[in-house]
């Protein structure tokens, strides 16, 4: 491999440094004599020189991303396509691979994981709409710059020449790690190719690991095509579960049952942007729709999309429990039914209906006191233990230790990732504080696929309704006439309950309807509308509005942004309906490079309003994420450390996401506490800041020799320091005594002193 390095590249180009070294390529440090700027020339290897076919490709592919424009795609000036020589000209970038950030942090928080993601994927977007395939996605080409802006890099490059053999080798371009199971079997690809590849990243990004790794690219390849990745969260239980299944879906193995484009994978993301919270609706598939090719003796499977909450009617028998707040909801609500329904003795007269609503007024009342009285004299609040990983029947389910902290609620689903009978998932998490007797609803692994279908009859149709989308299912509610069934509870379900069926199937559950309650007519479309003309429109169709949420949007506040009921559906006089308005607000995320200290208090104003101060430690993590609410289009958005200004921009909240522009960072000096160091250390500390007018003076004392005791000014009354300031050191000298004034350390045999002196020559010095 021929090194450029001093050498001009066609009379412009002047190679200055090796800054990186790929499969396939050699990326050079260089001046640009004619437009006076430093760029990275990617200089392609000897040895794909000789395939006319990948030259050929290269210069189409290189013509292609040429016109590529994207504020997170690194830009292209030039391309060469000499016979002995083609390389590419880029912007040159001041940052780390995307690779050496997950290294250096193993995982990654996901709302910086989100943060990040959502860049790449603008990018692979744009490059999508120009007809250009990245195919060799990976964190080793994304760059990360200080300010947190991504920059993806390499598009259109990495690809299998036709000369070669489809089979996965070694020398295969692109990291097997990271390519999509098409890619790995040799078939062609398209844009679901990448969107495998972010897959993964995201996978690595909040879990810290890669989903497949093995001793050679080979193995590696094959589990590509074969093997299923354990979930996320089985790995790092604080990710969302709308992220888990975001990052599941890109991974899918058939394409089909992936995001076809990353506008739609940004669509999810956004959602969950908005909504944490959220669990979507996937679709899955159960056989294997695209036609495979073998390696080996192994075909290619599709998988389902897994459900991370399931449940199960498996378990009938339920220990008698004090429920808890929504519980004692659900069981109220129930008995208020149970009082308001139709009598079915119609001989009955009046005057026995006065013992009866007695009785249930009794009962209330002595049911809510019997709740009190345990919640103020039995039960106090307890730490959730971790159930994850426990086998169910043999560790948890007769334990007596348990039996007398908790009751249980069980959940079977299918989960290839977890040992059969293991719980997978639990309700509340581990460390939550909970009162004693509280439910603990567990999620168990079983074997074979699909789910069960609850029974829920007797139940309320709403809570039916919540349970069944919380296990994957799509549900329509329909309300029916059922004279023997209280109204409002579920009459049955289709498919009928112990059914197993498929994840995302379509459940119809049937209600019980007040056949005197009036005919059913379809739910009016409230979206668009304001939430007072909502409002007014439920109170004429004798519609009750149950809840209304709130989501960001940059839509006018208090107007409706969705509905449940959904518009059309049916409904009857009295049935509840969810509001989600918008809250005239967009969020607004930032995410800043600190200056390294111990203690930094931030402070963060939106239009000259204080809405965040926290201290940090930015020498344990120097990124920090600012985030703010806003509905204007030219809001003021500015960041103080240590009350000394740091950050300043315009943020225009009028558009998804906000839009930042006049952005200024300052450069803000931290002095440091040296007191106790070494001299050395203390002036490598200190010059390592920034700070040069560094003096040292010499006192006999009882501390050890050369530790620095005294420092001017003290750090305490000062913790942000101009550069320029002089630092006077005091450091211990013991034997004759000694007045003198040096800012050099002291000689010694060490790497580090010697750096440390290298360091110090620049400074003036008192001789002896």
């Amino acid at each position: 491999m021929e090194n450029y390095v001093g050498k001009r590249l066609d009379g412009r180009y002047e190679i200055q440094d090796v800054i990186g070294v790929g499969g396939m390529a050699v990326v050079y440090k260089a001046y640009d004599n004619i437009d006076d700027r430093i760029v990275a020339v990617k200089v392609l290897k000897e040895e794909y020189l000789a395939n006319e076919e990948f030259r050929r490709r290269f210069k189409n592919e290189s013509k292609a991303i040429a016109v590529l424009s994207h504020n997170n795609i690194v830009k292209v000036y030039d391309v060469s396509f000499g016979d002995r020589l083609q390389y590419i000209v880029m912007e040159y970038i001041e940052g780390i691979t995307l690779k050496e950030y997950i290294e250096k942090r193993g995982v990654i928080d996901w709302n910086e994981a989100l943060f990040f993601i959502i860049q790449i994927l603008r990018a692979l977007q744009h490059a999508h709409d120009k007809g250009v395939v990245h195919r060799d996605v990976k964190p080793q080409n994304i760059m990360l710059l200080e300010n947190g802006t991504i920059k993806v890099a390499d598009f259109g490059i990495a690809r299998f020449s036709h000369s070669e053999s489809r089979t996965v080798t070694e020398k295969a371009i692109g990291s097997v790690h990271y390519i999509s199971p098409e890619q790995a079997k040799g078939e062609l690809t398209d844009e679901k190719a990448d969107l495998y590849s972010v897959g993964i990243m995201l996978y690595e990004m909040l879990t810290g690991k890669l989903p497949f790794d093995a001793d050679n690219a080979v193995s590696v390849a094959l589990m590509q095509v074969n093997n299923e990745a354990a979930l996320p969260r089985t790995i790092n239980s604080r990710i969302p579960v709308g992220f888990e299944q975001i990052t599941m879906k890109a991974m899918q193995k058939s394409t089909r049952e992936r995001y076809q484009s990353a506008a739609e994978m940004l669509m999810d993301l956004e959602e969950l942007k908005r909504n944490p919270n959220i669990k979507f609706d996937y679709q899955t598939y159960y056989e294997d729709l695209d036609a495979t090719r073998p390696i080996g003796k192994i075909q290619e499977k599709t998988r389902a999309i897994p459900v991370v909450k399931t449940a199960t009617a498996e378990i009938k028998e339920k220990p008698v429990m004090v429920p808890p707040a929504t519980e004692l909801k659900r069981k109220v609500s129930a008995i208020s039914d149970a009082a308001e329904s139709p009598v079915q003795d119609v001989q009955k007269k009046s005057s026995n209906k006065k013992p009866v609503i007695a009785g249930v007024i009794v009962a209330l009342v002595l049911f809510v006191l019997i709740l009190l009285g345990s919640k103020l004299f039995g039960n106090k609040d307890i730490e959730v233990d971790s159930f994850v990983g426990m086998n169910y029947e043999l560790q948890i389910k007769d334990n007596a230790e348990y039996k007398e902290k908790y009751n249980f609620e069980v959940y079977y689903a299918s989960f290839s990732d977890a040992q059969e009978g293991s719980v997978y998932d639990q309700d509340p998490k581990a460390g939550t504080e909970v009162p004693e007797g509280s439910t603990i609803i567990l999620y168990i692994a079983k074997a074979g696929e699909g789910q069960v279908i609850p029974d829920f009859t007797g139940k309320n149709f709403r809570e039916a309704s919540n349970t069944l989308e919380t296990m994957g299912f799509k549900v329509a509610i329909v309300p029916t006439e059922d004279s023997t069934v209280t109204v409002g509870q579920v009459v049955r379900t289709d498919p009928a309950a112990n059914t197993t069926v498929a994840y995302g199937t379509t459940v119809t559950v049937y209600y019980a309807a007040d056949a005197d309650s009036g005919k059913l007519f379809k739910m009016p479309k409230l979206e668009g509308k304001s939430l007072e003309d909502a409002k007014k429109l439920l109170e004429e169709k004798g519609l009750v509005l149950y809840k209304v949420e709130s989501a960001d949007s940059t839509v006018e506040k208090d107007y409706v942004l969705s509905q449940s009921p959904a518009n059309g559906s049916p409904v009857r006089e009295g049935d509840t309906v969810v509001l989600t308005v918008s809250s005239g607000c967009v969020t607004a995320e930032k995410t800043l490079n600190l200056p390294k200290a111990d203690s930094v208090n931030v402070k963060v104003y939106l239009d000259e309003e204080l809405i965040k101060t926290e201290t940090v430690n930015s020498s344990l993590n120097s990124t920090y994420l600012v985030t703010a609410s806003g509905s204007e289009e030219d809001s003021e958005l500015v960041v103080y450390l240590n009350d000394t200004l740091y950050y300043e921009a315009t943020v225009n909240f009028t558009r998804e996401p906000a839009k930042f522009t006049k952005e200024k960072t300052y450069d803000v000096a931290f002095y440091a506490n040296v007191v106790g160091l070494t001299e050395a250390e203390a002036l490598s500390t200190l010059n390592g800041l920034g700070y040069k007018n560094v003096t040292v003076k010499y006192e006999q004392s009882l501390e050890a020799e050369g530790t620095v005791i005294n420092q001017s000014p003290d750090y305490s009354t000062a913790p942000n320091l101009d550069k320029t300031t002089a630092i006077v050191l005091t450091v211990v000298k013991n034997g004759a005594p000694v007045s003198t004034e040096t800012i050099a350390p002291q000689e010694s045999s060490t790497e580090q002193q010697l750096q440390d002196q290298l360091q110090a020559q620049d400074q003036p010095q008192v001789q002896e």
